[in-house]
């Protein structure tokens, strides 16, 4: 310690009193690299800990093969890939939608029927942002979910009520992508 530096006292989160809860809603947000990623080792952690756990994934569709699905059925996580694919370049966007509304309504009862400990909705801001799903009922769900039941939600510019809604909230920030530089997507790495 130097002749004029202060001695070293707790920081401030350490001073209040910290309590349990059994359950998180937790946001990954922003346009960096990772967001899906990392819920993904959440999740991971959650099936180390023998929770029920479950994947929704909004954009993506059941043809798509990535390691993460692999990996996570294999650990026994329920995956339900129930978009078609990258909904802005859809032929048919009402079917795009319409295949929303119902991934919206298969998670909201996986949710309330509280039998998973741990849910991701994977890309679901897209779907929120585009108005085709409501974001107060999203809200609404999260904030009135059963008490043992932690919902981790990914995506873009995720809107404020469910921001407002989040115990944590991770906003992803590009410094540097290899797409930038021309690279494509690698397997084993992106997915």
């Amino acid at each position: 310690m130097t002749e004029h530096a202060e001695p070293r006292t707790k920081r401030p989160y350490d001073r209040r009193e910290l309590r349990s809860a059994p359950s998180l809603v937790l946001v990954n947000t922003g346009h960096g690299k990772g967001k899906s990623t990392a819920a993904f080792g959440t999740l991971l952690r959650s099936r180390g800990r023998d929770w029920p756990t479950a994947v929704v994934q909004f954009i993506k569709s059941g043809r798509w093969r990535t390691g993460e699905e692999a990996m996570m059925r294999q650990l026994g996580v329920d995956w339900f890939a129930a978009g078609d694919g990258f909904s802005w370049e859809s032929d048919d966007l009402d079917e795009s939608q319409a295949k929303a509304v119902a991934a919206w309504s298969f998670s909201r009862g996986l949710i309330e029927a509280g039998e998973h400990r741990m849910i991701m909705l994977d890309e679901i801001s897209y779907p929120l942002n585009w108005g085709w799903i409501d974001i107060e009922e999203v809200a609404a769900v999260l904030r009135d979910r059963p008490e043992d039941v932690s919902v981790f939600l990914t995506g873009r510019e995720m809107p404020a009520p469910i921001v407002e809604v989040a115990d944590t909230v991770t906003e992803m920030v590009p410094v540097k992508h290899a797409f930038q530089q021309g690279i494509r997507a690698r397997r084993g790495i992106d997915y």
